[in-house]
C-alpha cells in the first residue's frame, strides 16, 4: 500500500493498486480463479452466512446433561481405581504421579516438565491398568462436550435458534472453502455422536426438509482425469467398484472373490496414494508390516502406470517452478521443497502430489456453488442452499420444490466440470442433517 498510496491520501492510489494487482492477475494466469470463481462466491457465501442453519436447542441440551453424567460416572470410577480422588484428572502433572508413582506403572515417555500421559503411552499401557480405558474415555467424553456440544451451544443465536457461521473462501492452502464459529468442518463423521450432533441441525420450518449431494469419490475422479491412465478412466465410465477392482489387481484375485478385507484395503491404498502416503503411513493404517505395505503400494503402480507418472511429474514441475496448480490454474506455492530439512522436503513432495488434486475438488464444488445459488434465485424459489462441508452440499427445501432442487443439485455438481470420468452427486432426503447423510 505505502508504494502507491500519496503523501495526500488520494483515491487514485487505489486505482494503482487495482491496475497492478490485476496485471498481477494476468501474468499469472488467475484471471478463471479470481473473476469466474472467487469474485462471484462472495455473494454465495454471504447469502448462506445470512440464511444459517437451525439447531434444535432443546435436544441439544439434553445432550449436553447426558455427557455430563456419563462424564460425572467416569470420573467416579477413576477415582476409585486410583484410590484417592485427590487430583485433576484434566491435569497431566497430577496423572503422571497418579499412574507413575502411586500404581506403579512403568513410564513410556517423560517431557521436560515430567512424565507424558499423550494418547501413545496410554495405548501402550492399556493392558497394565483398568484405569487407562477409563482416562481414554474420559478425554474423548469431555472433548466431545466442550468442543462439539457446549460449543456449538454458545453460536446459536436466540434471535432466531439458528447457527451463522462464517466461510472462509481463502483460509485453506488447498483452496478449500472453510468455517468458524463454529467450524462445522470438524465435526466427527464416524462417531456415535456425529449421528447425534447432525440430528440437532434441522430445518428452519416444520414442513421443510434437508436436501444433501455429496460428490462420489471426486478426488479419485480428478486423479483418473489428470493422470490419464487408461485403467482406471475405464473402470469409471463402466461404473465399475473401484476400490474392488483395485484390490482384485493389487492382491492378484479375481474380482468376484475379493474379500470384504482386500476391498478395505485397496480403499485405503487408493486414497492414500491421493496423499501421497508412504509405505510407513499405510503399514500403521493397515496394521500390516512395512515391507508389505510397500509391496502393496508398488503393485498398486504396477496397475495404474498412468498414476505413478502423473504423481511424480507433479513433484518434478513444484520443484522447478515452486508452486503446484489446479486445473482451472489455482497455485499453491510450496516452499518447504527448497528446504534443508528432510522432513520437510518430503512433505513438499506429498502436497507437491495432492495439491492439484484437492485444489481442484476445491475449484469444482465453489463453480457447483455459484450454478446452484444462481439457479433457485433465477427460478424464484423458496428453497435456500446453507451449509457446503467437505464434497456436501445442503439445501434446505420447501416440500413442493424437493424434485426441483434435486435435479438443480445433480445438473450443476455434474457439469461444474468437463473430465474424462463422470463427476457423481449422490442425493439424500431427510428431516435434519443426519437424515441426509
Amino acid at each position: 500500500l505505502k508504494e502507491y498510496y500519496g503523501a495526500d491520501g488520494s483515491a487514485a492510489a487505489v486505482m494503482a493498486i487495482y491496475e497492478q494487482q490485476r496485471k498481477q492477475i494476468d501474468e499469472l494466469q488467475l484471471g478463471r480463479i479470481f473473476y469466474d470463481i472467487e469474485m462471484p462466491l462472495i455473494g454465495v457465501l454471504f447469502d448462506m452466512e445470512q440464511e444459517g442453519f437451525t439447531v434444535n436447542l432443546q435436544t441439544l441440551e439434553e445432550l449436553s446433561a447426558r455427557y455430563a453424567e456419563d462424564i460425572e460416572r467416569i470420573t467416579s470410577e477413576i477415582y476409585a481405581l486410583a484410590g484417592t480422588s485427590d487430583f485433576n484428572i484434566a491435569s497431566t502433572k497430577h496423572l503422571g504421579v497418579i499412574l507413575f508413582e502411586k500404581l506403579g506403572l512403568p513410564v513410556i515417555k517423560k517431557t521436560k516438565t515430567g512424565y507424558s500421559t499423550d494418547i501413545e503411552v496410554l495405548e501402550k499401557l492399556h493392558d497394565q491398568h483398568p484405569i487407562i480405558e477409563k482416562i481414554i474415555e474420559y478425554r474423548q467424553l469431555t472433548k466431545l462436550k466442550s468442543t462439539y456440544i457446549d460449543g456449538l451451544m454458545q453460536t446459536i443465536r436466540s434471535a432466531d435458534q439458528k447457527v451463522h457461521t462464517t466461510f472462509n473462501q481463502v483460509a485453506t492452502a488447498t483452496g478449500r472453502i472453510s468455517s468458524t464459529e463454529p467450524n462445522l468442518q470438524n465435526i466427527p463423521i464416524r462417531s456415535a455422536l456425529s449421528a447425534e450432533i447432525r440430528n440437532v441441525f434441522i430445518p428452519s420450518k416444520p414442513e421443510n426438509y434437508i436436501v444433501s449431494a455429496d460428490y462420489s469419490q471426486i478426488e479419485l475422479r480428478i486423479l483418473a482425469h489428470c493422470s490419464g491412465d487408461a485403467h482406471l478412466i475405464q473402470a469409471y465410465r463402466e461404473a465399475q467398484d473401484i476400490h474392488r477392482m483395485t484390490a482384485s489387481q493389487v492382491f492378484k484375485t479375481p474380482f468376484d472373490e475379493v474379500t470384504d478385507l482386500q476391498r478395505r484395503n485397496a480403499k485405503a491404498v487408493n486414497f492414500g496414494i491421493v496423499y501421497g502416503i508412504s509405505s510407513f503411513g499405510l503399514s500403521q493404517d493397515l496394521s500390516i508390516t512395512r515391507k508389505e505395505a510397500s509391496q502393496y503400494i508398488e503393485s498398486y503402480f504396477e496397475t495404474y502406470p498412468g498414476i505413478k507418472k502423473f504423481l511424480d511429474d507433479s513433484v518434478t514441475h513444484a520443484k522447478e517452478e515452486g508452486y503446484a496448480v489446479t486445473l482451472f490454474g489455482r497455485r499453491r506455492p510450496i516452499p518447504e521443497l527448497k528446504s534443508s530439512n528432510f522432513m520437510q522436503r518430503n512433505f513438499g513432495e506429498r502436497v507437491a502430489m495432492n495439491a492439484p488434486i484437492q485444489g481442484t475438488a476445491a475449484d469444482i464444488m465453489k463453480i457447483a456453488m455459484i450454478g446452484v445459488n444462481r439457479e433457485l434465485k433465477e427460478k424464484q424459489m423458496k428453497s435456500r442452499m446453507i451449509l457446503q462441508v467437505h464434497d456436501e452440499l445442503l439445501i434446505e427445501t420447501h416440500p413442493d420444490e424437493i424434485e426441483t432442487v434435486k435435479e438443480i443439485l445433480k445438473r450443476q455438481m455434474e457439469t461444474a466440470a468437463s473430465l474424462d470420468v463422470p463427476l457423481i452427486a449422490d442425493m439424500q432426503v431427510g428431516k435434519n442433517w443426519y437424515e441426509a447423510k
